[in-house]
């Protein structure tokens, strides 16, 4: 039988971006230190043997380009969704999308955008994780940082405001 503590939720917020003029803001690329950051993510990711089963990025453009810069550093192909209600979602439609997620998927990160990202981590962990951690993580959720939550309830359909344990929050620079 499953148990909880075999899932994982990777949030991810996307890597530093520009902000060229007259682009709309869906459209923003990621800027230069963004374009460095993003592949040092994915090798953290790699290190830490947190390769997702299925990605969940939003269709901002960058969003996309943080994940295609991160996932060039995992040894294998990762399923990626790219999920247009990402951009907008806020907490309640991030958390409904992770909810969703079929329970055969063990490991999933989302790739989006703040304050969602960091309000959707500080909802889910129930406070047991890494001190320091927690408190790094809600002192800034800078761009690129990574939290990783375990699931403490026995499906994703069950997650819910302090249901997952914070394991790590990083920010691979």
């Amino acid at each position: 039988m499953d148990t909880a503590l075999d899932r994982r939720l990777v949030l991810l917020r996307h890597a530093k971006s520009d902000w060229p003029a007259g682009v709309p803001d869906r459209e923003r690329p990621l800027g230069k230190r963004g374009r460095g950051e993003a592949p040092q993510a994915g090798r953290w990711l790699a290190a830490a043997g947190l390769v997702p089963d299925l990605a969940l990025v939003s269709t901002a453009t960058r969003t996309r380009q943080t994940w295609h810069l991160v996932s060039s550093q995992l040894e294998s192909d990762v399923p990626t969704r790219f999920c247009d209600e990402l951009y907008e979602a806020g907490l309640a439609g991030s958390l409904d999308l992770v909810r969703a997620l079929d329970d055969s998927v063990r490991t999933a990160l989302v790739v989006g955008h703040n304050p969602t990202t960091e309000s959707l981590a500080l909802y889910l962990e129930d406070g047991t994780g890494a001190a320091d951690d927690r408190a790094r993580m809600a002192g800034k959720y800078p761009t690129g940082a990574i939290a990783v939550l375990h699931l403490q309830v026995p499906a994703w359909s069950a997650l819910d405001k302090s249901t997952a344990r914070l394991m790590a929050f990083a920010v691979p620079r």
